[in-house]
């Protein structure tokens, strides 16, 4: 439970950085409500931790797609 919350306070700060934000607003469009879009954030975030520790390398941000 605490790690829950913690990655939710983490997913919640998160929302200044563009990529982060645009998840969440994908989420938001698919019908998510706030809560369930945090934790998704969330989710998605410890995804990419845990592919950095198996991969043993830091993270890059993706370059944004051209439309």
């Amino acid at each position: 439970r605490q790690l829950k919350r913690a990655m939710f306070l983490s997913a919640f700060a998160a929302l200044h950085d563009p990529a982060s934000r645009g998840y969440y607003d994908k989420c938001r469009a698919r019908g998510k409500t706030h809560t369930q879009a945090l934790l998704r954030l969330a989710h998605h975030r410890i995804s990419v931790l845990f592919a950095m520790l198996r991969d043993g390398t830091f993270y890059e941000p993706r370059a944004p797609r051209p439309a």
